[in-house]
């Protein structure tokens, strides 16, 4: 019972890291006919306005929470939704998308070590190595075998904006474990939604040049479905197939599968038409192998019991 309940789990965090992986290449498309931050504020409000029609539908009560809890609650969301979307978007205006790419790809690693730091103990073998191992198979992936290109980032302001996000993004994750035991998914969901908006709606209004709503009318038909798709299953799937995965598996163990967010996005985007090298594939492979070679056990050998003559 137990082993159907961690596959149902790992899943719904697949599912969600195709859902993330997807929102790329059609994020991309988007972009040519809105602004970055445009994109986001649309994303967040079509999440909020689907969860919020949901909760009203399913008769959803309000948690029964104390202030400190909803204190809690919002600044999780706020510092871990708002300050991803913000940090990553900004951050790649003065930083080239490999840079940042790169940077997110260090959040299993970040999120395992908030982890382990909390719980005051070292980092197992298994995880070591699996997490090694997928982040080699990430830059294989980014880098398209040119591992060369690594040595010559220079850390600008771009770079570290992004790296606040996925610090961000690493808490987020984190935290969300432990107040999933006392709320729902859906409503953590939607106050993560609200808090992003808020976010990038300030950040909206102190950018005369972002005109969201301008942008949104004078958008092609094409556009409009890219925006809907991203926050439908970007962002409303997305976010609720990872947080019940990370109730379910552990904010530990469920980081791991974010590696597989630019594998959906690689493959995506080959659906699409665009190019995928062989070297490519074989980075999906190693981060795949990564990720699987410590959970299999190998069968144990019985022990030989020596006859007397």
């Amino acid at each position: 019972m137990k082993s159907d309940s961690m596959l149902k789990a790992v899943i719904l965090i697949i599912l969600c890291t195709f859902c993330w992986g997807s929102s790329f290449p059609v994020g991309k498309h988007a972009l040519n006919e809105v602004h970055a931050l445009t994109l986001v504020l649309w994303r967040f409000v079509l999440a909020a306005v689907c969860l919020a029609v949901y909760l009203k539908l399913m008769r959803t009560p309000k948690p029964q929470l104390n202030t400190r809890q909803w204190l809690w609650i919002v600044v999780v969301s706020v510092v871990g939704v708002g300050g991803l979307n913000l940090g990553l978007f900004t951050g790649l205006e003065d930083t080239s998308a490999t840079n940042g790419s790169l940077i997110m790809a260090l959040s299993p690693l970040m999120t395992s070590l908030i982890a382990c730091v909390a719980a005051r103990k070292l980092p197992t073998a298994g995880q070591c190595f699996s997490l090694l191992a997928s982040l080699a198979g990430v830059l294989l992936v980014i880098t398209n075998g040119h591992l060369q290109s690594l040595l010559t980032m220079q850390i600008n302001h771009g770079d570290k904006l992004i790296f606040f996000g996925m610090l961000a993004w690493s808490f987020y994750t984190f935290f969300s474990q432990g107040i999933s035991r006392w709320m729902a998914v859906i409503p953590y969901t939607f106050i993560g939604m609200l808090s992003g908006a808020a976010v990038i709606g300030l950040m909206c209004l102190a950018s005369p040049q972002v005109k969201p709503w301008q942008e949104l009318i004078n958008s092609s038909m094409l556009g409009i479905v890219d925006i809907i798709y991203i926050g439908v299953f970007g962002t409303v799937a997305g976010y609720l197939l990872w947080l019940n995965g990370v109730k379910r598996l552990g904010s530990a163990t469920a980081v791991l599968f974010f590696n597989f967010v630019p594998i959906f996005s690689v493959l995506t985007s080959y659906v699409l038409g665009q190019s995928v090298t062989q070297l490519q594939f074989v980075g999906m492979a190693v981060v795949i192998a990564g990720m699987l070679m410590p959970h299999i056990k190998l069968p144990k050998r019985a022990p030989q019991v020596c006859k007397e003559l």
